[in-house]
């Protein structure tokens, strides 16, 4: 066996075709070739496949059961395979509670740091918190209300696993008789089974004691006597209140807690223990108690509530009221606008600032006189207008039924927690501060920001501290370094994992990995470089580089030239997509690619193919354009951006510049708020002009065209409704009375049920990954035998649905309904994809290229802009030729398209060009530059005009060659 390198003997897994390759151990690899040609298939679905089904399969049956086993790929054998990890897009945590410094473990090292030296502040004084005495304690306590009994507790155990055994039986020996266990009392003779792996809380109860002037040293004494049991801690419990107590400062069952460590004694606000769970948005200790770690509440949005200002108050312009047809609140509205003197009819716009506000928030202490009648009596009632939100707060809190909750969810959007400002932490941790600044403010910061402040902060701290932070300072440097030469300098900490792109959690994890120092190791990484602007490619080559110097094989399926150039190894796969790709075009290192004749990759690396720049550049008519006017969310700084009308115009600039907070948070939710009737909630802005020029909003995205196996590629686009409708009306079908449902697999009638349409059966195996095997009923076709009998051209419908785009183009040729369809889905590359292919198997890529032909399908205004953000990803350089010429397909009918894109061959065929940064995250939000690609080009503030000033003379250069 050669030990030099990874050899893949037959490989057969979806496309390939008895692949055969040899992969250099310890190198960088690139695997490139067109869009669906098999790339994927060899490099995850084999390579790695096997090489983490090797590794679970060398682990025991008991830990086997827990993890996700891998099938065995097709291939005939894998010789030198290294453990793998796969570093793909598709591993993005959607949950709320993950975060940037969360993903990286930073924040798990700066809780730490903060538990350690940080400083308790009271926020009452804002002077530093100090320990407090047993006598200030006793002193606290005796300012309760006179005669109010009170327990006191010394809490021995707080929030932990396990029986406890050895704190029972010290207790016991001190001759206490009765404990509190997780809120109940009980005696020390007769406790209850501890269950080990459950959380608990244990309070010893040392004194029952009636609060009164003749206590003499018996409180002083307890005190002191919990304290010791607890280093310093005590509950204060109160257990009844005298009847004659009226005040809110306490009640029953409320737990006072005071600690010789951290008190303030003016506020009596206390820290029981600063440990780093205190810091821990993930844990009952240190969790906003209203907001539970999110750091979000929902509130009602007036916006939302008054969906359309322009429609009257009779018109339905109060939304949640507009499909209530009761006469009660038409009758409140007319009492308001005889009391308020406004017209109904009026549009909501028109009404006074302050009527307004009187409608939506109430009319405080000013009576109305809201005048009833229900047929039968008039009644005439006196007092203040509730308010609509607070009328829908209202019925929230009294709601007793899932309903009312999801219909007043249509109007309630998000915000940051009023009580912790979106930090998500108790007061408490938000009290401690390190240089004064508490953990929330430091999450907040971005990356950039973070390195700087830490690499400062040993400057500012004593000498003790800085030995005790010295090594935890030098952990969290490190992560911040990575992240930095990944070029993820713009991200804030506290940033949602949910809200990141693929490419930027695939390069997160890609610096957790650099960090974690692994040697020997093969890493498979499906195109880093997503998302990043070309500037930041070298960082990323650079950091790929340092991966392969730790003694690792890095594996990468990429389409970027500069990554290809860059490689040790580069494999080429094709010819085609599909069933017409499948094989080894071209291997060696990139100058052999270059120099194989057979490879398209090549003649794009040499220039020979290339994607021309037009001619000439279409010009706005009248210069008409849409502007968003002093867009300032998030980064976005006031800044005011025209997007002419009619045009290909391509929005770029780095990473974190504040692209897709103009163009999809507040351009298209804008639009589409207007347009669409969307209940989105737009970016902070003055105004969108210009938005007479068009009569419809399109975003394409790379979100999935559908969340089950069932949905397709044929169903999403509509062509499935047609076929099914030509198979009803063959004659056999006729014949035997079949409907449409006959031919659906998601319905009873015409589908096997053995499999339920689903053409596998699912088996599952103990200690073994589930088996899908083929249905041996149907034999994967989806239908029972009666409805596969009904043929068109000797093709069941089970036949059609498992050709490909080109052969279902060429079988249904003579039916424009559904030709047109399948012609779109080509015309975007889309080709080599089966009609039937399930929807979960699509790659962002393939599924925004779905929708865009879904897009094309339908009958155009010439008055519809096209957003699209990085339509680009996982497209080959000659797939891209092909989108382009859609995409202007699309302008040339009047159209306006809008794109998102890094991509320099994309941005040089604009007509447009708006240039946002100059940098990411803080140092970015402006308009750099804003042009014709050759005007951006000439701007040197902009980055992306350095590079696009290359592109063009290479293009200008190639155009020369070939002529």
């Amino acid at each position: 066996m050669d030990t030099k390198f990874i050899t893949v003997n037959k490989a057969r897994e979806h496309n390939l075709k008895n692949v055969s390759v040899k992969i250099p151990k310890n190198k960088f690899v690139v695997i490139t070739g067109p869009s669906g040609s098999g790339k994927s298939s060899l490099a995850f679905d084999t390579v790695y496949a096997e090489g983490q089904r090797r590794y679970v399969e060398s682990l025991s049956a008991y830990a086997r059961q827990f993890l996700n086993l891998q099938n065995k790929p097709d291939v005939e054998s894998i010789e030198g395979l290294s453990p793998a990890i796969a570093i793909d897009q598709k591993t993005t945590s959607r949950n709320p509670r993950s975060t940037v410094s969360t993903v990286t473990e930073i924040y798990d090292y700066m809780r730490l740091l903060f538990a350690r030296i940080g400083v308790p502040y009271s926020p009452a004084t804002g002077k530093p918190i100090e320990s407090q005495s047993s006598s200030d304690m006793v002193a606290r306590i005796m300012t309760l209300p006179t005669d109010t009994k009170v327990y006191v507790l010394a809490p021995i155990v707080r929030g932990q696993k396990g029986e406890h055994r050895k704190e029972l039986s010290q207790i016991r020996k001190q001759g206490f008789g009765r404990l509190k266990i997780d809120g109940e009392i009980f005696e020390m003779d007769d406790l209850p089974s501890i269950d080990k792996n459950k959380k608990h809380s244990m309070e010893v109860i040392v004194d029952r004691i009636q609060i009164s002037d003749e206590l003499d040293n018996r409180l002083a004494d307890s005190v002191e006597a919990a304290l010791k049991l607890t280093d310093g801690l005590l509950h204060i419990e109160i257990v009844e209140l005298p009847e004659k107590y009226k005040g809110d400062d306490y009640k029953n069952e409320q737990i006072i807690t005071f600690s010789e460590k951290f008190s303030c004694p003016i506020s009596g606000f206390t820290i029981e223990e600063i440990e780093p769970r205190l810091f821990s948005f993930n844990s009952p200790y240190g969790a906003c108690l209203s907001c539970n770690g999110l750091g979000t509440e929902y509130y009602f949005d007036p916006h939302l509530v008054i969906s359309n200002e322009d429609l009257s108050i009779n018109e339905g312009a109060i939304a949640p009221w507009k499909a209530i047809n009761s006469k009660y609140y038409t009758q409140t509205l007319l009492s308001l606008s005889k009391h308020y003197d406004f017209d109904l009819d009026e549009p909501f716009r028109k009404l006074s600032e302050k009527l307004q506000d009187t409608l939506l928030y109430g009319s405080k202490e000013e009576e109305v006189a809201f005048e009833y009648h229900d047929g039968y009596k008039n009644q005439i009632i006196k007092k203040p207008f509730e308010g609509i939100i607070p009328y829908l707060e209202r019925k929230v809190n009294e709601a007793d039924n899932d309903w009312i909750l999801e219909e007043c969810e249509k109007y309630q959007n998000v915000t940051k927690c009023r009580a912790c400002g979106g930090h998500r932490l108790k007061p408490e941790a938000l009290s401690i501060q390190i240089v004064g600044k508490h953990i929330g403010n430091i999450t907040a910061l971005t990356i950039d920001q973070a390195v700087i402040w830490f690499k400062e902060l040993p400057a500012d701290l004593n000498d003790q501290d800085t030995q005790i932070s010295e090594r935890v300072l030098k952990e969290i440097g490190r992560r911040l370094g990575f992240l930095k030469n990944v070029g993820l300098d713009y991200l804030t900490l506290n940033r949602h994992s949910g809200t990141l792109s693929g490419g930027e959690s695939q390069r997160i994890r890609l610096a957790s990995q650099i960090g974690s120092g692994l040697s020997g190791v093969m890493y498979i990484l499906d195109e880093p470089s997503i998302g990043l602007h070309q500037s930041d490619n070298s960082r990323l080559i650079s950091t790929l580089k340092d991966l392969r110097d730790l003694g690792n094989t890095v594996i990468v399926v990429e389409h970027d030239e500069e990554t290809m150039e860059a490689a040790d190894y580069v494999i080429d796969v094709g010819p085609g997509a599909g069933v017409y790709g499948g094989e080894i075009i071209a291997e060696g290192t990139p100058q052999d690619i270059k120099n194989n004749p057979n490879s398209v990759t090549g003649r794009f690396l040499t220039g020979a193919e290339y994607i021309k720049v037009p001619q000439l550049r279409k010009k706005s008519r009248e210069n008409r354009a849409i502007t968003v006017v002093n867009a300032h969310s998030n980064n976005l700084k006031n800044i005011t951006c025209s997007i002419p009308i009619g045009l290909f115009t391509a929005v770029t600039g780095v990473s974190g510049g504040g692209k897709s907070t103009l163009i999809i948070q507040t351009l298209y939710k804008a639009l589409a708020k207007k347009l669409n009737g969307a209940k989105a909630k737009p970016g902070f802005h003055d105004e969108i002009r210009g938005t007479q020029y068009i009569d419809k909003i399109i975003e394409i995205d790379q979100s999935p065209i559908g969340r089950t196996p069932r949905s397709n590629p044929a169903t999403y686009t509509g062509a499935f409704t047609a076929i099914r409708d030509w198979y009803v009306g063959l004659p056999e079908s006729k014949a035997r009375g079949y409907k449409a449902g006959r031919f659906s697999f998601n319905v009873k009638g015409g589908r096997c049920e053995n499999c339920q349409g689903d053409g596998l059966i699912k088996i599952e195996m103990h200690f073994l990954p589930d088996v899908y095997v083929v249905c041996d009923v149907c034999r994967s076709a989806r239908y029972n035998k009666e409805t596969l009998e009904i043929k068109y051209r000797g093709k069941s419908i089970a036949d059609v649905l498992n050709m490909t785009v080109e052969e279902a183009l060429l079988f249904f040729r003579k039916m424009p309904l559904i030709r047109d369809k399948f012609e779109a889905l080509y015309e975007v590359g889309l080709g080599y994809m089966h009609i039937g292919q399930s929807a979960t198997t699509l790659s962002g890529g393939e599924a925004q290229r779905v929708k865009l032909a879904k897009e094309l399908c339908k009958k155009a205004t010439g008055r519809t802009l096209y957003i699209l953000d990085e339509p680009t990803t996982g497209l080959h350089s000659n797939d891209i030729k092909k989108l382009l010429t859609v995409l202007h397909r699309l302008v040339d009918s009047g159209n306006t398209v809008l794109v998102i894109e890094h991509n320099m061959d994309v941005i040089k065929t604009a007509d447009w060009v708006i240039d946002i940064g100059p940098k990411g995250g803080d140092k970015g939000g402006e308009i750099v530059a804003s042009g014709t690609p050759e005007e951006v080009a000439r701007v040197k503030e902009s980055i992306t005009g350095q590079y696009l000033d290359r592109y063009l003379k290479k293009a200008k250069n190639c155009q020369e060659k070939s002529a």
